[in-house]
Order: C-alpha cells, then sequence, then structure tokens
C-alpha cells in the first residue's frame, strides 16, 4: 500500500467529456482509464484529508488562444459552451474541491494553479488524467521543475495515442524522479 504524505494534493487534469457529435462507442481502453480515474477520485475523496484540483481545459470561442497547438496535429477541441468543455460528471469536482482552467498543454502554464498549491502547502501531486502524452506529461514536468514530488497512477491517465507513445511519456516522467509511475493498486495494496 501507498503511503500519502501529510502536504498531498490530487490534481486531475482534463478528465472531460467527449464530442457526443463524433457518434461513436467509447473505447474499452478509455472505459478502463476512466474506471480508474473515478477508484482514485472516489479514493481521496473518501480520505477527505487530501484536497482535490480539477483541471479543465478550455478555449475561447473566437479561437484566440489556441496559439500555435493547432499547427500541430490537434484540432479544434474544447471550445466554451461545447460539451467537450465540461467536466466528466464522476470525477468532476464537488463542494469543496478546486478547480483551474488552462488553455495549454500544461495545468501550470498561465494559471494560477502554483499559487494555490503552495497556499494548500502541497508538496506531493499524485496525477491522474488525459492525455497521458501531451497534458498529464507536460503538468508532470512542470511539477517537477517547480520542486513538487510527482506521482503518476499510470492506469488512471489515457491518451488516444499507441500504447507505445503513452509509455514513452510515463518512462520519462519516471526518469526525472524515480518511483513516480505507481499504480492505481498501490492504493488498495
Amino acid at each position: 500500500m501507498i503511503e500519502i504524505p501529510k502536504h498531498s494534493a490530487l490534481i486531475i487534469v482534463d478528465i472531460q467529456n467527449s464530442d457526443p457529435n463524433k457518434k461513436r462507442d467509447i473505447p474499452e481502453k478509455r472505459m478502463n482509464y476512466l474506471k480508474n480515474a473515478e477508484r482514485v477520485t472516489n479514493y481521496f475523496r473518501e480520505r477527505g484529508d487530501v484536497p482535490i484540483v480539477h483541471i479543465l481545459e478550455i478555449h475561447r470561442k473566437d479561437l484566440i488562444d489556441f496559439g500555435r497547438e493547432l499547427e500541430g496535429a490537434e484540432n479544434i477541441h474544447c471550445v466554451e459552451g461545447t460539451p467537450e468543455a465540461t467536466y466528466y460528471e464522476p470525477t468532476g469536482p464537488i463542494e469543496g474541491e478546486y478547480t483551474i482552467e488552462k488553455r495549454r498543454y500544461s495545468a501550470f502554464f498561465g494559471t494560477d494553479l502554483e499559487i494555490l498549491l503552495r497556499g494548500l502547502k502541497a508538496d506531493h501531486l499524485f496525477i491522474i488524467g488525459g492525455m497521458t502524452d501531451i497534458c498529464v506529461h507536460y503538468t508532470a514536468v512542470d511539477a517537477h521543475q517547480f520542486n513538487y514530488h510527482v506521482h503518476v497512477f499510470k492506469e488512471a491517465c489515457g491518451t488516444p495515442s499507441s500504447d507505445e507513445v503513452a509509455q514513452a511519456a510515463l518512462d520519462n516522467i519516471e526518469y526525472f524522479q524515480t518511483g513516480s509511475v505507481i499504480s492505481v493498486e498501490n492504493l488498495f495494496n
């Protein structure tokens, strides 16, 4: 069983609704990740002694804040007023939890996450969310740059990218903090 240090926080990165207009079944890979994200969220909620911070990727309707993001493989996504720009309800914020909106990959870039975490006196960050190889990865890297202890629950992170790409991102996180990539099962065994 994993020890949860006193000054910890759970960071839930971009667990948001899918676009219902795409009319596709939810892949098993996404369902497994969401189920594990729910398990982790519920674990920390039941503890009641670890702040939970929800990150929401959201972009303005005029698309002005996408910057260079659309020059890569990304399409327009998470625009204000669309279902994608809302929290996935089972892991979405409840009373007493914190929310941060972001417009770039890292939850630290251009947000007040650092101010919030310092106010909470957090120095250990447990991270779950999507996308493993983009937003989770960049958030974990910036957390490391700010000298936080990073702990990423690998099964509670998801991405439509290949398993090899996701694993490479997790390997990178593990490279800069040995022991930082952990299993959801460590909470229960």
